[in-house]
């Protein structure tokens, strides 16, 4: 799923006063870790992810591989927080402009 910039937008405002509902400690990105990122888009669809300083990969790594194993968009990565999105496929809630 690509997004278009204005949709990032909206995406981010939305996202802003969410907390982190994943953390990626000293494991790093571990099976479980992208089950839970799974579980959490089919709940919220829009989620906030931390990356703690333990971590043995940086927060754009961690990204791109959640990326490739949940076809989640990555809206934004900022510091050690990155923003994913990932419409429900039924009964979406988020309507995102055009």
């Amino acid at each position: 799923m690509e997004l278009t910039g204005k949709q990032k937008r909206a995406l981010r405002a939305m996202a802003h006063h969410l907390n982190p509902v994943v953390l990626v400690g000293t494991g790093g990105l571990s099976e479980s870790v992208v089950e839970k990122v799974n579980t959490e888009l089919g709940h919220h669809e829009l989620i906030k992810i931390k990356i703690s300083q333990d971590a043995p990969v940086n927060a754009k790594e961690a990204a791109e591989d959640l990326h490739e194993h949940t076809d989640a968009a990555v809206v934004q990565v900022i510091g050690r927080i990155i923003i994913m999105y990932k419409a429900r496929k039924k009964k979406p809630t988020i309507k995102l402009p055009a």
